[in-house]
């Protein structure tokens, strides 16, 4: 998502809203939710109050597990793979090697995000969508994006304490401020730390999102996922991750 001002031809009346929806999710455990036809830029009260009583995992367990994997990877992996991906950035286009952007984190809070640049460099130009066969993608960059490779700075989002290893992607504002009033359940993505990876993701759910269906398809799964954090899941998602990293994706341009 590095570009410019927002101005998509995105089609807010594309779906009707009729005052509720039914979500449902099939990867890893079969459960529907009906639910009021609300958007919230954060959890509810009763949200968050549900979310307090669940178990060990969520509570404690789940950042000590990003702390691990993080820690792990950034001394084990990153501490040779970032100077080589590095270089090849530098060869390949001017600008600097790291792009950082403005997302929204947990309870809508905001956050410096670190990613690989993968598209030329103009400080000047603002939020576009990525879009396929997007003229500002580098060589390198598409290499990137398609093997995820751009997103794993965001290891270090993740021992900082911004992100976590598995949640719903990070949005940046501008998307937020489109569809958080016309995408049921929208906020309740935000319950949750935002993943380096999620179910989303690994669903399919990758590239641009240009209209209200697509986004309600992508939110579906977020909200999901908020609502069943556990080790085991996470643990499946790592590994489908890696998995579709070395399959490569074509919807990540």
């Amino acid at each position: 998502m590095e570009g410019g001002p927002a101005t998509g031809p995105l089609q807010t009346r594309e779906l009707e809203i009729d005052g509720q929806f039914h979500t449902e999710a099939s990867s890893f455990q079969r459960r529907s939710f009906v639910v009021k036809g609300r958007s919230l830029s954060r959890p509810t009260h009763s949200e968050q109050i549900r979310q307090e009583t669940l178990g060990f995992y969520r509570r404690g367990g789940k950042r000590l597990f990003d702390i691990a994997f993080s820690a792990s990877f950034l001394l084990l992996v990153a501490i040779w793979l970032f100077p080589l991906i590095g270089l090849a950035i530098r060869l390949n286009s001017p600008g600097p090697v790291f792009f950082r952007q403005r997302r929204v984190g947990l309870n809508g809070k905001t956050f410096t995000c670190f990613k690989f640049r993968t598209m030329t460099h103009d400080p000047a130009r603002g939020f576009i969508q990525a879009q396929k066969q997007d003229s500002r993608i580098t060589r390198v960059g598409a290499v990137l994006r398609r093997t995820n490779l751009d997103e794993i700075p965001q290891f270090i989002n993740v021992l900082i304490g911004d992100m976590s290893v598995i949640g719903p992607r990070p949005h940046v504002p501008e998307l937020d401020a489109v569809f958080c009033d016309v995408v049921p359940m929208y906020g309740l993505r935000n319950a949750v730390k935002p993943g380096v990876s999620g179910l989303a993701q690994v669903s399919g759910c990758r590239g641009e999102t240009r209209s209200v269906r697509e986004m309600t398809h992508r939110v579906r799964f977020d909200v999901f996922y908020s609502r069943n954090v556990g080790f085991v899941l996470d643990a499946k998602l790592v590994l489908l991750t890696v998995l579709r990293a070395i399959q490569g994706d074509e919807k990540a341009y």
